[in-house]
């Protein structure tokens, strides 16, 4: 059996999610009449349409057949020179297979996400937010990163400025920001910045974002003290001005009378002297009590009881997360744990569970509403809810409020326990720089228990995130440990 085949043009070129077609010529040689069957291999077969499949040759004929490229706009479409190949095989000698391979050159396309994460942060004296840059493109990106805000009313460290992200990947940049001024008394004030993502030749790329600066004291202490200092003035102007003076007027009136001494008074006589009336004192009055009407013998003056009051019932404090970490601190003061429940959808919060134990239900489909997390040993904890966004067009929820924190024995609590809150996606969680990692397990609807992750602060973030993205797979369960 002998083929002779031609691809035309040997090399060709697509854009991403365009098309080009190549057409493969082929002439049987032999002497019998074959079918060929064509079959695309090679990284481009999964975009490669071969047409028609097969194809019947008399000997010393040519056909041909063509061969549709339409990579997709992703960045699996990898940019530049990118081989291909075609499997021929004959049905009446099966073993003498013919590969035929040429070019396709992939033009290169760019594409650029980034997010903040999250998009409002408070603070008195600095805000820490991220800043998710996403290459969508099918070429490595490189970018600077730079902040600004209207009257330069803070200051920006980025960490790292500059990034170089490769085809279908991310990186994470760390921003610190600083007010140029502190808030010493007063409300909360809001300030607009912008976080742009720099290209060479082209337009940045901007991504907006809102830091709450707290005042460091709250204005009623500024009234209080305030009033407590304008207090304190006046009682000493009036002290002052009405302090008692104690003068000598025997030496004045001796000076008047132009004498030195005073001659002794004649001192009285004991008949001249009157005893004093003893005042009439009235015993005082006995006290008792008035028998009530209708009362009979024995009945001791009491209320009687018929049963018209009812006890009052009093309610056990709820068992928060908080509660359970500090019954665990206290047994080990020394130690690190971690605390914490699950709102789920028509139940309510489900007891609290500690370090590692199963929080929410499996396999039910009862999504949680919102989580309460405390901590003991770890300087605190933060976390942010990523919520169903019936709006989506990509699929994917988002982040519907700013970060929450709580101090080491406090309720943190993320997400909402409303009756018509969304449901919970996923939630990030992180404890204070420096006391070490905070690790989850989470089980998603319709699928398994994912795996365990950490916080990786060398791998330029110190938080993890609890679930996907996806708008359909929601929370049901999930483990803590730090």
């Amino acid at each position: 059996m002998s083929l002779w085949t031609s691809l035309e043009p040997a090399s060709a070129t697509v854009d991403p999610g365009g098309s080009t077609t190549v057409r493969l010529r082929l002439r049987n040689t032999g002497d019998v009449v074959d079918e060929y069957r064509f079959e695309a291999v090679g990284d481009l077969a999964p975009w490669t349409t071969v047409e028609p499949q097969v194809l019947r040759l008399y000997p010393g004929t040519t056909g041909s057949v063509d061969l549709t490229f339409t990579p997709p706009r992703t960045p699996d479409a990898t940019a530049g020179p990118n081989p291909y190949a075609v499997r021929i095989t004959p049905t009446e000698h099966p073993e003498a297979v013919t590969v035929p391979e040429g070019n396709l050159t992939i033009t290169p396309f760019t594409e650029l996400r980034a997010e903040l994460v999250p998009p409002t942060v408070k603070g008195r004296f600095r805000g820490r937010p991220k800043l998710a840059v996403d290459n969508l493109g099918n070429t490595k990106l490189t970018a600077s990163i730079g902040g600004s805000d209207n009257g330069d009313q803070l200051s920006y460290d980025i960490h790292p400025s500059n990034v170089q992200i490769e085809p279908g990947r991310a990186a994470f940049v760390k921003t610190t920001l600083k007010p140029r001024q502190i808030i010493w008394f007063g409300s909360k004030e809001d300030r607009p910045y912008t976080l742009a993502v720099q290209r060479s030749g082209v337009k940045p790329l901007d991504v907006a974002g809102t830091y709450v600066q707290r005042g460091f004291l709250p204005r009623w202490l500024a009234t209080f003290l305030g009033i407590f200092v304008a207090l304190a003035i006046t009682f000493v102007m009036l002290w002052i001005a009405y302090q008692p003076r104690v003068t000598s007027a025997a030496r004045e009136k001796l000076q008047e009378a132009g004498v030195s001494t005073l001659a002794p008074s004649p001192s009285p006589t004991p008949g001249a002297l009157k005893a004093p009336s003893a005042p009439a004192t009235q015993p005082p009055a006995p006290t008792g009590t008035k028998a009530a009407d209708g009362d009979g013998a024995g009945g001791g003056g009491g209320a009687k009881d018929d049963g018209s009051e009812k006890k009052k019932e009093t309610k056990a404090p709820e068992r928060t997360a908080a509660t359970a970490v500090r019954e665990l601190a206290e047994d080990d003061p020394d130690g690190r744990h971690i605390c914490y429940r699950a709102y789920v959808k028509g139940k309510g919060w489900t007891n609290a569970v500690c370090d590692g134990q199963t929080a929410g239900t499996v396999g039910k489909n009862t999504p949680l509403k919102a989580v309460n997390i405390a901590v003991a040993g770890t300087n605190g904890t933060a976390g942010a809810a990523f919520v169903h966004d019936p709006g989506s067009t990509n699929g994917e929820g988002h982040f519907p409020d700013p970060w929450s924190d709580a101090a080491d024995g406090a309720d943190n609590y993320v997400g909402s326990a409303k009756e018509d809150a969304p449901d919970m996606l996923g939630f990030t969680l992180n404890v204070d720089n420096g006391a070490g990692p905070v690790c989850q397990v989470v089980h998603v609807h319709n699928d398994a228990w994912l795996a365990r992750e950490c916080d990786e602060p060398k791998a330029g973030y110190d938080f993890t995130y609890a679930g996907t993205h996806n708008n359909v797979l929601w929370l049901e369960a999930f483990k803590l440990t730090v």
